[in-house]
């Protein structure tokens, strides 16, 4: 194998609803050798379990295989692969919607390998009996006071299937809850034939996917030094240019816009970091520490010499549960005097719910004025009065029909309230569910994940 070659790996999406014009302009654009697409955060799992509850093929990025479709001519001409974990809690329906979406295109020898075993919903009571706590890891707490409330459960999965999917000549892979970085080290362990106990590589392979994992935010989205970055509209997307040695380059195809410099690069570096020295993967632990990072010339920004260690025993679990209702509504409040109108307003609707019969705590009402430094209070002073602002009044809790109460009494404000008020536009808003966040740990020796493949 040579040491020369390159492996170029490109992010697609950064979010579930990033632009479906990622995918498109990544291959059309410039080289490309692997397309990863990153949907799942948190409380996108808990989302798609309901979605699949009321529709038993939903429970996935339903975005995903029309994207495929946009692409999918190119990708084949080009050899470029495609690995997403769009399957969410439904790996199987996103490969047959995806599957219709290439027959619908006319394109043959499509091999789709779906990767799965991340889902431990159904598995939970044996798991549970079997003597793994699950315990919240921020505060220790015992898993048995929201069992009966559980909508998803999901183990941040890593590489390992996903280079065995690739291996039986995957063309396209999907998965459910993988981590971000697990897209990136399967094709590099794939392609240079890395094995999974060389930790420096595979921690380098997870700096890679880290840096992007969010998609334009290493590109120049999101960067402080905002003013310096040209054409937002055609902002280009990360690719990543990989070396045998585990040493890569940031950059994005010519001619687009943004930057790629070690300010942006080093800006999402720190994105969501905890402790530098010990970042924790499935595959791997990551020392951020040992990163050397120098700017290669324009737009190209040079990564090398991450040092790595054996991964943990435990995998990272993230549960969903239901954890009561919120609501929330808007008001326009002009001026003259337009804060105090806001908070007498906040106050009259909260009174007004007590009239009802129904008490909503001070400690579960949510009052914002966007317009009185709302984003920097306590960093930086308010300005002056201003001429408007929006009120932003809402609760949370257990009681749902007092949350639609306070609904309700939202509009008469505008007719029983100070003058001038305007703004109410969408309708009534009404109570939905809170997702909780649990998130725990599980001995890996109960998980098995597995894939498989198909040919469109």
């Amino acid at each position: 194998m040579s040491d020369n070659k390159i492996v170029r790996v490109a992010n697609a999406q950064g979010f579930w609803g990033d632009t479906p014009l990622g995918p498109r302009r990544l291959v059309e654009e410039g080289p490309v050798d692997y397309l990863t697409f990153d949907y799942l955060a948190e409380t996108t799992m808990s989302i798609m379990q309901k979605q699949r509850a009321r529709n038993p093929d939903a429970g996935y990025a339903m975005d995903f295989p029309k994207m495929v479709g946009s692409v999918i001519k190119t990708c084949q001409q080009k050899g470029i692969k495609i690995i997403a974990n769009a399957g969410g809690i439904n790996p199987s329906a996103c490969l047959a919607a995806t599957k219709a979406v290439i027959q619908e295109q006319g394109v043959t020898g499509v091999k789709i390998a779906t990767v799965e075993g991340d889902d431990i919903l159904e598995r939970l009571d044996e798991i549970i009996d079997g003597g793994e706590k699950l315990s919240n890891l921020d505060d220790g707490s015992d898993i048995a006071t929201i069992r009966d409330k559980i909508s998803s459960a999901n183990v941040y999965i890593g590489a390992r299937s996903i280079v065995d999917a690739l291996k039986e000549g995957a063309d396209i892979v999907i998965t459910g809850r993988a981590t971000d970085p697990a897209l990136v080290v399967a094709p590099l362990v794939y392609e240079f034939g890395w094995s999974m106990e060389d930790y420096d590589k595979l921690a380098s392979a997870t700096v890679m996917g880290h840096i992007m994992e969010c998609g334009a935010q290493c590109t120049g989205g999101n960067f402080v030094g905002w003013k310096d970055v040209k054409d937002w509209a055609r902002i280009g997307f990360p690719v990543i240019e990989a070396s045998q040695d585990g040493s890569f380059v940031v950059t994005k195809h010519d001619n687009t816009g943004g930057m790629v410099t070690v300010d942006t690069v080093t800006s999402q570096l720190l994105y969501e970091l905890g402790d530098p020295q010990n970042y924790l993967g499935p595959d791997c632990i990551a020392d951020f520490t040992t990163i050397q990072i120098n700017q290669a010339g324009e737009n190209r920004v040079a990564v090398s010499g991450v040092k790595g260690r054996a991964p943990t025993s435990t995998y990272k679990v993230s549960v969903a549960y239901e954890n009561g209702y919120k609501i929330l509504g808007t008001l326009c409040i002009p001026g003259p005097d337009a804060v105090e109108k806001a908070h007498v307003v906040a106050d009259m609707i909260f009174d007004r719910v007590g009239m009802h019969g129904y008490d909503i705590p001070e400690e579960n009402r949510f009052v914002e004025l966007f317009g009185t430094n709302v984003l920097y209070k306590g960093v930086v002073p308010a300005d002056e009065q201003p001429h408007e602002v929006m009120l932003r009044v809402g609760a949370m809790g257990k009681d749902k029909r007092a949350l639609n109460t306070l609904g309700i009494e939202l509009a008469p404000s505008i007719t029983s309230g100070p003058p001038g008020l305007t703004g109410f536009a969408g309708g009534r808003p009404r109570a939905t569910e809170v997702v909780g966040y649990w998130p725990a740990l599980i001995d890996k020796e109960l998980i098995n994940t597995r894939f498989y493949i198909e040919e469109a």
